[in-house]
């Protein structure tokens, strides 16, 4: 809808609908897709998308898969946005944005919610739990989120922009309540941009912390960097670059970080998981003079069962506006700035060149021929990589094996250790092909998680994305298998004909499915898929029932202790 002056006057401002409000936000964020699925309370918000300049709506076959696909688009755009209908739609999606929440991934759940006047009576209307009280859901979304807004027409250009901030700042989850009657409702224009530059630190805390990082770094002969998934959504990719190229410093990533330090680096060791890591990397963190921490808040599944050794005497830690050297504090340095100023101390420390500085990380050598394994697919799909393109991996047997294969300059890693909600992926690719277009996303994902939301192939053709999707087949929840009930019927699942999904889910003449047995029959399958850049292609690797990569059966071992499963 047009802007339309608010008088007659020559001075009046401009008048937006709130509609426009937020998609104009959403814009200055970058968010030119809005996942979801259309219901009765969100269809006027919907056709005022479909009006937007800019946007494109992108129709998923369900709610939880909307949430996924707008994860995967925000790991790379920065943000994205998603929109449902009130109860059963937001509902089917807070698995999702919770996962968001879980990973620190920066996205806005919009509900379209009865009008006003309803909810204020708490009429008994559809997707209500029949009780009067329409804020059961957004107190559920609270706990998952780190804003929200019940929007109405007087507050909602700020409470828009209050919201949307939060998320930027905290690169979390927030939720916007949109009733059916605030969505035309005629608000100012934007006097201003969404966001202004962070604030940096007070100079006096900066100089602080740096000073105590010096006298921490004098007399060092090893410095490490541990990155992880923190320093990516706070955008460290540049400023760790800059910090490795200071000195011979080595880095190392958690699972959570991958992708975030560049793979072909001349100090990049590997994938740190604690004791059941390779050895060179877990001699790289653990036995560095000085470790630096970027981003990486621990969990069991990042550190080998919390079996890491950090000394704190020795740790410099950045997090997201707190810096720590040591066991001291300093409350509001921001990650980035923090990241420069080690570098500038690094740039005046003479390290000496570490043994094996420049060695590149490969994966390890597979004798050809037998049957498909786990080692023989991981070659494979290393081998294939191209430059700049996103390899997306499974929770599971496939999140792991990927551990071990180094990124293509350039290259991007999506999964989701933390949350690890298995389905994920797969319309996590749908957002990572529409977020980043000219990278060709690669999926490989395990048999079982595939059937949880394999409808969204569908959704792949529909909107043009071109991914690369490996199906592994062993035959059912092999990471399950690894940790309790290697035998039990619970564990397995549907013989699926894989090969027949795109079609079945309306892909065009042009998409590639194909099954491979053996080392020669991927290879061949992955050279076509090289060959067919612009077409959906999917190949079905079979693989042993009981192989697993090493990195999970040593996990799945301290999973089941953890858990008290016994023998």
């Amino acid at each position: 809808m047009p802007d339309t002056p608010s008088d007659s006057g020559p001075q009046a401002a401009l008048q937006i609908t709130v509609a426009d409000h937020l998609l104009r936000r959403l814009r200055e964020l970058r968010v030119e897709h809005l996942f979801g699925v259309p219901g009765d309370y969100n269809l006027g918000f919907l056709d005022q998308v479909a009006a937007s300049p800019g946007h494109t709506w992108v129709g998923t076959c369900n709610e939880l898969d909307a949430a996924y696909a707008a994860d995967g688009y925000a790991r790379l755009r920065g943000a994205a946005a998603l929109v449902t209908t009130f109860g059963v739609g937001e509902l089917s999606a807070v698995n999702g944005v919770a996962g968001a929440y879980a990973e620190s991934v920066p996205l806005v759940a919009v509900t379209g919610t009865p009008a006003t006047a309803v909810t204020a009576a708490g009429r008994p209307v559809h997707h209500t739990l029949m009780d009067g009280d329409h804020g059961h859901f957004g107190r559920m979304f609270a706990e998952v989120t780190v804003a929200r807004a019940d929007l109405t027409a007087d507050n909602a250009p700020a409470e828009i922009d209050r919201v949307l901030r939060a998320m930027v700042r905290h690169r979390k989850p927030v939720h916007l309540n949109l009733p059916t009657d605030v969505v035309l409702a005629r608000v100012p224009a934007p006097g201003g941009p969404l966001l202004t530059p962070d604030e940096p630190a007070g100079p006096a805390v900066l100089r602080d912390f740096l000073a105590s990082c010096a006298r921490m770094l004098d007399g060092a002969r090893s410095v490490t960097v541990l990155a992880g998934h923190e320093a990516e959504r706070y955008g460290l990719r540049g400023p760790l670059r800059d910090l490795l190229a200071a000195a011979p410093v080595r880095a190392a990533v958690f699972s959570s970080g991958k992708g975030v330090v560049d793979e072909t680096a001349a100090g990049f060791v590997g994938t740190y998981t604690g004791e059941i890591s390779d050895k060179r990397v877990r001699a790289a963190v653990e036995d560095a003079d000085c470790l630096i921490l970027a981003g990486a808040p621990v969990a069991d599944s990042v550190t080998g069962g919390f079996s890491h050794h950090f000394t704190p005497e020795r740790t410099i830690e950045l997090r997201p506006w707190r810096a720590a050297a040591g066991r001291a504090v300093y409350e509001g340095v921001g990650m980035a700035e923090a990241a420069a100023g080690l570098a500038g101390l690094l740039r005046d420390v003479r390290l000496p060149v570490p043994e094996g500085y420049g060695k590149a990380v490969t994966y390890p050598d597979v004798a050809p021929g037998g049957a498909l394994t786990q080692r023989h697919l991981w070659s494979a799909v290393g081998s294939f990589l191209p430059e700049g393109s996103v390899l997306v991996a499974e929770q599971g047997t496939a999140f792991y094996g990927a551990q071990e294969v180094p990124l293509p300059a350039n290259g991007r890693f999506v999964g989701q250790p933390l949350w690890g909600s298995i389905g994920y992926t797969l319309p996590a690719t749908l957002g990572t092909g529409l977020a980043a277009p000219a990278r060709r996303s690669v999926l490989v994902i395990g048999d079982g998680s595939l059937q949880l939301t394999a409808q969204e192939l569908g959704t792949m053709t529909r909107y043009g994305a071109t991914p690369v999707i490996v199906v592994v087949n062993n035959d059912g929840y092999t990471v399950e298998r690894a940790i309790h009930g290697a035998t039990a019927a619970y564990n397995d699942i549907a013989a699926w004909d894989y090969t027949a999904l795109p079609a079945a889910f309306g892909a065009g003449p042009g998409t590639v499915a194909v099954r491979a047995e053996t080392p020669a029959e991927l290879a061949d399958a992955l050279a076509l898929a090289a060959r067919t850049p612009d077409e959906l292609v999917l190949i079905e690797a079979v693989l042993p029932r009981e192989d697993a990569p090493e990195l999970l059966t040593a996990l799945a071992r301290r999973f089941a202790e953890q858990n008290a499963y016994g023998a």
